[in-house]
């Protein structure tokens, strides 16, 4: 089959307008067009090579990627979006955790990062549980709004608490319980460590179990291991326990097994209504000694001031960092993180440039924000969202470019926590101009709302869009790309494979990209202020704060 073309997609397009009967201006088509798949791999090629060193926050690779991104957004004419800077410091806290006495439960044998890994975000040398009592609560879940305390009549204060990963509603597939196979953010670890800490416990065992996880034990021997970097103390203003553990599933059915319990069994108690925390019989001890280093990473910001009302602000959003670099057998292994995130830093660029061929620039500003330390637990974001550069209700919407998909042109647009907002009423409009349709995500259980740095703003209460991909390839050369290269994704996320190809599904890149830029630029000509639709956990936080 003919290789589909950038003429043939902007083709695809062009009829696609024609059949809907809607024309645009020819400044903006110009600027629709101008994405150019050539220039937009030259620049993930070069975000992902090895001289970049995996873009870990802090270190060299950070350099070069905030001047490249720097350079171009004063090339292109955007203004500083932080006073007269475009940086935003953000302050970091590294925590490199080393096991100096080895897990032990009973007569239980654990080998680090086989089958446990263990941490610790206390700002001390050392941390470390001694003969801690454990306790089974279930799903760790205190969520009045769902009438659920897995805490209820149970005083885990200095023990060690045993925590099953995702929520009661994905475990029994009933809509009726939290949000039914939709991971609310009570299902996500942060939570589960956060809520342990508040009830008082001195340590939390998260059990990981690969499918309502969404990930293996590979990902978390990568993203648990070696330094991890933390907001300092005064920024989150949150309890933590003394030591935060993973452990692998069969490592659990033995420690149930010790305790004489049944791991699937109380399992399923534990998505019950009725569960009731229960006490092991079991100590846990382990230490860990904690290496720190302060340094500042950076946000990089960027505005293109609006025509009419430049106080008011489109936000794109993606973060630039990724895992850097570990030792192997000797050997330095670099996380070049082609598709997460270097296609989203890549992609703003282009974003960026695209508005600046405009004739006018749109009614409100376009500020664009590549943000630090994603994979570190949202930092960058994080931090942003406590110090904004812009009143947050001066926010109209955001959208969110985390891993653009090159895995080939869908005719559907995935939008993740579909129906959250109407923010979705503008994407529905770029995407019907590529003669597309939005859908659900297929696998709303893994929670990926919750999990980049959308969230970060969305919990503030400002109207965050996280979309991309699709289910459906527009023709079997499409999807032959796609069933090649979504292997690859599966397979690397978070791995060394992560890296550039040339055979990615670069029409899908281009056509994300298109579909951003007009999602931005229609919101950015309008006077409409979307909001959350009734229901939703945020909708609270923006009407309060736009009153």
């Amino acid at each position: 089959m003919k290789k589909i073309s950038k003429i043939n997609v902007g083709l695809l397009f062009t009829i696609s307008t024609l059949l809907s009967g809607f024309s645009l201006a020819s400044d903006f088509e110009n600027a629709y067009k101008s994405f150019d798949s050539d220039k937009i791999k030259a620049d993930i090629k070069l975000l992902s090579s090895d001289e970049f060193g995996g873009r870990e926050p802090s270190t060299e690779g950070e350099t070069l990627t905030t001047n490249l991104l720097i350079k171009e957004f004063k090339r292109l004419g955007l203004v500083p979006g932080n006073g007269d800077s475009y940086t935003q410091a953000v302050p970091l806290v590294s925590i490199t955790s080393t096991t100096t006495e080895n897990l032990t439960i009973g007569d239980i044998a654990f080998e680090f990062p086989k089958n446990f890994v263990a941490s610790s975000r206390k700002m001390d040398k050392r941390s470390s549980l001694k003969s801690s009592e454990l306790v089974f609560v279930g799903y760790g879940i205190n969520a009045p709004e769902y009438q659920w305390n897995d805490y209820a009549g149970v005083d885990v204060k200095g023990k060690t608490v045993v925590i099953l990963v995702n929520d009661p509603g994905f475990a029994t597939q009933d809509s009726e319980l939290f949000d039914g196979n939709t991971m609310t953010y009570y299902g996500r670890w942060t939570y589960k460590y956060e809520e342990a800490a508040r009830q008082g416990a001195a340590g939390a065992i998260i059990v990981h179990e690969t499918k309502p996880a969404s990930y293996g034990w590979n990902v978390i021997e990568s993203s648990w291991t070696g330094a991890q970097y933390h907001l300092p103390a005064s920024e989150v203003n949150e309890a933590t326990v003394d030591v935060e553990m993973w452990i692998s599933k069969d490592k659990a059915i033995e420690l149930f097994k010790k305790s004489n319990q049944d791991f699937a069994q109380l399992k399923q108690a534990a998505a019950q209504r009725n569960f009731k925390a229960v006490p092991l019989d079991l100590t846990v001890s382990v230490a860990v000694e904690n290496k720190f280093d302060r340094s500042n990473s950076n946000n990089v910001i960027a505005t293109i001031k609006g025509s009419e009302k430049p106080d008011e602000h489109v936000v794109y959003m993606a973060h630039w960092d990724h895992l850097g670099s570990t030792i192997v057998d000797g050997k330095r292994e670099i996380y070049n993180g082609a598709h997460d995130n270097a296609t989203g830093t890549a992609g703003i660029m282009h974003i960026a440039k695209a508005y600046q061929l405009l004739k006018k620039a749109p009614k409100r500003s376009v500020t664009i924000i590549a943000v630090t330390a994603e994979e570190q637990g949202r930092l960058g974001s994080r931090y942003f969202a406590n110090h904004p550069t812009m009143p947050l209700n001066k926010i109209v919407g955001l959208v969110n470019m985390d891993s653009l998909d090159i895995t080939g042109l869908k005719t559907d647009v995935t939008v993740v926590g579909y129906g959250k907002s109407n923010l979705e009423n503008y994407l529905a409009k770029a995407a019907k101009r590529q003669g597309r349709v939005l859908t659900p995500e297929l696998n709303p259980e893994r929670g990926y709302y919750y999990r980049s740095d959308h969230f970060s703003l969305a919990k503030k209460g400002v109207p965050a869009l996280s979309a991309g991909g699709g289910s459906a390839w527009i023709n079997e050369e499409q999807k032959a790309i796609g069933e090649r290269v979504g292997a690859m994704v599966a397979k690397c996320y978070h791995q060394t494979c992560d890296e550039f190809d040339e055979n990615f599904g670069w029409e899908g890149v281009v056509a994300e990209l298109q579909l951003f830029f007009e999602t931005g630029y229609l919101l950015a000509n309008s006077d409409e202020w979307p909001n959350w639709n009734e229901g939703t956990e945020f909708k609270a936080s923006r009407d309060a704060m736009m009153k």
